[in-house]
């Protein structure tokens, strides 16, 4: 069996994201500063509640302002809500596509290093199930020395008495 000797240092404690460091380089489609992240916010903050229902309000205040004459900023047919709104899907599609694929990345980029983390703690089995079966092997095969030594011991016990006997009959007998 094999034993730890003092110059073998103790394994150090390996990070469970140890898999996902190898990503780390890769730059999101929005880029990784301050624009990139804020962008990825805001076209992430489309698909809210809180964004949906500040923007019905908004709407229907816009509308009823317009209709009931207090205003006449954009009478209707609203044409300027019109432009409003398709300046907005303007810029909400490309960066909601933009988030949709930074997400993906990421995804992509996790799913790699989960397989990879997978396939270590596989090996990793594997070789404990290798190193069980070697040690069982020189179990039984200690186990196999000793029952020879027992078996040995046990002969060179009968001989002994069986001399043991021959010199207390012999000295009984002189």
């Amino acid at each position: 069996m094999r034993t730890s000797t003092a110059s073998e240092a103790p394994a150090a404690p390996r990070h469970h994201f140890r898999f996902h460091e190898s990503h780390a380089h890769l730059s999101s489609a929005f880029g990784d500063d301050w624009f990139g992240v804020r962008a990825e916010g805001f076209a992430r903050f489309f698909g809210t509640p809180t964004f949906l229902i500040s923007q019905t309000v908004l709407v229907i205040v816009w509308i009823v302002l317009n209709v009931v004459g207090l205003t006449q900023f954009d009478v209707y047919p609203f044409i300027l809500l019109n432009l409003a709104f398709s300046l907005q899907a303007a810029y909400a599609a490309p960066l909601i596509l933009l988030a949709q694929t930074r997400q993906s990345d990421r995804d992509k980029a996790h799913a790699d290093a989960d397989a990879r983390h997978r396939e270590a703690l596989a090996q990793a089995s594997i070789e404990r199930q290798e190193l069980a079966a070697k040690q069982s092997a020189q179990i039984i095969e200690l186990l196999e020395q000793n029952t020879k030594l027992t078996q040995l011991t046990q002969e060179l016990s009968r001989g002994i008495k069986q001399l043991t006997d021959e010199i207390h009959r012999k000295v009984v007998a002189a």
